[in-house]
């Protein structure tokens, strides 16, 4: 069995800010129970118990909200306390190597202090930090409950990971306004040295016909969005200086002849581990609703969940392959993106929505994205 993430929300969708398009609190309005507190210390230790037991050789314990931290520092401390003491058990039981464990989390960025910062470096922890770009850029959405701008806040942060030397990576939300200075977002991470970076896209909520908010992305603007940032990004691969993309990097791996690791790329859903507070366990971070429940961690082993996605029948509704994409030249590369932004209802192709951004942009990038993958550029050692 390949190595295991489990994405973990000890908080569920509690949150110290007030973000405009958080899909995670659109997805709290439905269900029947919007939030289900903080993860209690008996689910905690069920949780890694069974998730230790169906792993067998590696896993990533992902912390995610909401946001994460506000379940406490004392909650992570007890969690990576008792995740290593199981997985030096599980290898003196099993007479095998210690089972490796990875940590990762990520944050707003908005109440992180030096005593968070010196355990996620005592620990070794992953973060990801959600900055959309520069401070007009970010406070435009990403509000605390006051309804006032965070990006002071992230920023210090963001100096206090530096200082302790924790791994970092930017993640950032297009919308639609943002998505007009793709370049301008580019040059400012390259200024702070922010070099390893993700880029997703904005999701209107659920139900909705996507275009109907002054944050929504719409395929024209994705396309100028992914166009004007491959530009900068690949002036600086070309002139020896690699900044990590995710999305690029991965379109980098597919022209290598190997898998995308990130899951939105790979053209089918994957088996994923996403767990709500009450240890209530679901297939994808997009799909934490009642309708896609698999089980509870205090109740049901992971191979009974995965018998219950099995019969939902969540990846099997992912492999459903539009007539369109069948005929592309980009099939290969596209994979028909992300489930989230398919046309799933009923009677529909199955289409993604910003399926002509990615038609654009691939014209427009790909002899220089295979000259980089004919050369080795960004290639993983």
């Amino acid at each position: 069995m390949p190595p295991i993430s489990v994405m973990i929300k000890p908080a569920s969708g509690s949150c110290n800010m007030r973000c405009r398009y958080c899909f995670y609190a659109d997805e709290q309005t439905n269900r029947e129970v919007a939030s289900y507190g903080i993860m209690s210390p008996k689910t905690m230790r069920n949780l890694v118990d069974k998730a230790l037991d169906y792993a067998e050789q590696a896993c990533t314990f992902a912390f995610q909200g909401g946001e994460p931290t506000l379940a406490g520092i004392d909650y992570f401390r007890e969690f990576v306390k008792y995740a290593e003491e199981r997985a030096r058990e599980r290898g003196m039981e099993k007479r095998s190597a210690r089972l490796q464990i990875q940590y990762a989390l990520q944050t707003n960025g908005y109440a992180i202090t030096g005593e968070w910062a010196r355990f996620f470096a005592e620990n070794h922890f992953l973060i990801g930090v959600s900055l959309d770009g520069t401070k007009e850029i970010h406070d435009r959405y990403r509000l605390d409950a006051a309804g006032k701008g965070t990006y002071r806040r992230v920023m210090e942060s963001i100096a206090l990971l530096e200082k302790y030397r924790v791994d970092f990576n930017i993640l950032t939300v297009i919308t639609g306004p943002s998505a007009r200075r793709g370049q301008k977002i580019y040059s400012f991470f390259r200024q702070q040295r922010f070099d390893f970076q993700q880029y997703i896209e904005c999701l209107d909520p659920l139900g909705e016909t996507p275009g109907g908010h002054d944050y929504s992305l719409t395929p024209d603007r994705l396309e100028q969005f992914l166009k004007s940032t491959f530009d900068a990004w690949y002036r600086d691969a070309a002139g020896g200086y690699y900044v990590s993309n995710r999305y690029f990097d991965n379109l980098l791996l597919m022209l290598w002849g190997r898998e995308p690791e990130s899951c939105n790329m790979r053209g089918v859903c994957g088996s994923q581990w996403i767990v709500e507070a009450d240890g209530g366990m679901y297939p994808c971070d997009f799909y934490v609703l009642d309708q896609w429940r698999l089980g509870n961690v205090n109740e049901n082993t992971f191979e009974e969940m995965d018998r219950r996605r099995a019969a939902l029948g969540f990846i099997q509704e992912s492999m459903r392959v539009p007539e369109e994409c069948r005929a592309c030249r980009w099939a290969a590369l596209c994979r028909n993106g992300c489930r989230r932004n398919r046309r799933m209802g009923e009677g529909e192709d199955g289409k993604n929505y910003f399926c002509s951004a990615y038609k654009g942009f691939f014209e427009y990038a790909y002899p220089r994205l295979a000259e980089l993958a004919r050369r080795g550029v960004g290639r993983p050692e």
